[in-house]
């Protein structure tokens, strides 16, 4: 099994070196990129297949076939962090999966699990086998379903119907309709088709074990396809809250809307994610948790007011990335972006682009609201504290504000929610603890 990883826009060159990839295996994973939802209209989304090798993009996680895997890794866009090692992106890269789709993994879980020297999607399944065995061996759920049979005595109650139609020429049976304690239902059809699905896609060893034991255990459960799975009929209660964790965990695996994909006729699956979306929600999350106690409220993804009217149609509608709201108020809009911001020294601007800058503009005047921020990832090239920048909108006195800041991914959630907290105190010049 051939692993490598790369991080975000950069390249890697066909070769038999541990630093290049066969250009073989280049061509199927490239293959596999392209059958991506992410690949966009040209194909070159995920990756872009050159003559020399191949270039990643601004998505990350891992494109595998049966005998090779490629890591894409987080990396703000243009430069910075030569000096972070791969360990210390993947471990941010997860912890921002686990805060942006509520996944069970808890601070410090993946040192036990060899994230270190494993790709992000062995870590994945690795976790998913732990918890689920754990899950497993406390009882799998199982509830009351309807069986029909013919037996030699009365087991429920007789179906009158069948019982003088086809079972007329055989007395000796009775039709019975009865309630039996199955394991066969929607929740464990979940996990047994994610237990498939990953069995495909492993290449470590303790990890291909580990998912045979499983599905030994879900024998009894129906292999169910994954566009044909039942998730309208989970309901989670108090008897089975538990499974809460594992089934984000296996919706990660199986949901399109993950941009897990096969590429048809290429044996091969990919999942991934794109970092401006990731971004996106990762921010959304720590913010809906700081401002859960208080009388703000986010939204992503929300407001959907119109730029222009012709007549009575609107036209040109907008997707601010988080709205803050106080009651009916409007209190701050925060468009994020995955980009890389110079220092001050190299360009005044710091790489803020005129167009975001109108976009924030633009926000400010449909939604009524004098404060917006536009909020970049931090990054090593920069000075050491974070970036908070406030300019007035259109003249020197102006009540309105657009805000330029940079949230640092090190550190913890707790350490993140702190700060996101001490922004927004300072933009609306309001004590939120």
């Amino acid at each position: 099994m051939i692993r490598r990883t790369i991080r975000e826009w950069e390249r890697i060159g066909y070769g038999s070196d541990e630093s290049e990839i066969p250009e073989a295996h280049a061509d199927r994973l490239a293959a596999v990129a392209r059958a991506s939802v992410l690949s966009g209209r040209g194909g070159e989304g995920v990756l872009e297949h050159r003559r020399k090798g191949l270039r990643a993009r601004g998505v990350v996680g891992v494109i595998a076939t049966p005998d090779c895997q490629l890591e894409i890794l987080p990396k703000i866009e243009g430069g910075g962090e030569t000096e972070v090692s791969d360990e210390t992106l993947r471990a941010r890269l997860i912890h921002m999966l686990a805060v942006a789709y509520d996944l069970p993994i808890e601070a410090g879980a993946l040192t036990q699990l060899g994230w270190q020297r494993e790709t992000v999607l062995e870590l994945l399944i690795r976790l998913f086998c732990s918890k689920l065995t754990d899950a497993v061996r406390q009882g799998m759920p199982r509830h009351y379903l309807e069986h029909e049979d013919d037996l030699r005595a009365l087991r429920g109650r007789l179906d009158v119907t069948r019982q003088f139609s086809t079972l007329a020429v055989s007395p000796q049976k009775l039709a019975c309709r009865f309630d039996a304690l199955s394991p066969d239902i929607a929740l464990n059809q979940v996990m047994r088709a994610a237990i498939s699905k990953l069995s495909r896609l492993t290449a470590a060893p303790d990890n291909q074990r580990a998912l045979r034991e499983l599905t030994f255990v879900y024998a009894d459960v129906a292999d169910v396809p994954p566009s044909a799975l039942r998730w309208d009929q989970i309901v989670l209660d108090r008897t089975n809250r538990r499974w809460r964790a594992l089934l984000s965990l296996a919706d990660l695996f199986l949901s399109d809307r993950h941009q897990q994909t096969s590429a048809g006729t290429i044996d091969g699956h990919a999942l991934l994610f794109e970092m401006n979306v990731l971004f996106e929600k990762y921010v959304g999350r720590i913010l809906s948790r700081a401002l859960s106690d208080t009388s703000f409220r986010v939204s992503l993804q929300g407001g959907h007011r119109d730029c222009l009217y012709e007549g009575d149609i609107g036209r040109f509608r907008t997707r601010p990335d988080l709205i803050i709201r106080q009651g009916e108020q409007i209190a701050l809009i925060i468009d994020t972006k995955w980009k890389r911001m110079t220092p001050r020294i190299d360009n005044p601007k710091q790489g803020v682009s005129q167009a975001d800058v109108y976009q924030l503009m633009a926000y400010g005047r449909l939604y009524n609201c004098s404060n917006v921020m536009l909020l970049y990832p931090h990054h090593a090239d920069l000075p050491n504290a974070p970036i908070h920048q406030t300019y007035s909108i259109a003249t020197m006195d102006s009540d309105e504000k657009l805000i330029v800041a940079t949230l640092n991914l090190d550190g913890t959630r707790i350490d993140h929610q702190r700060f996101l907290l001490e922004r927004i105190n300072s933009c609306l010049e309001v004590e939120i603890s």
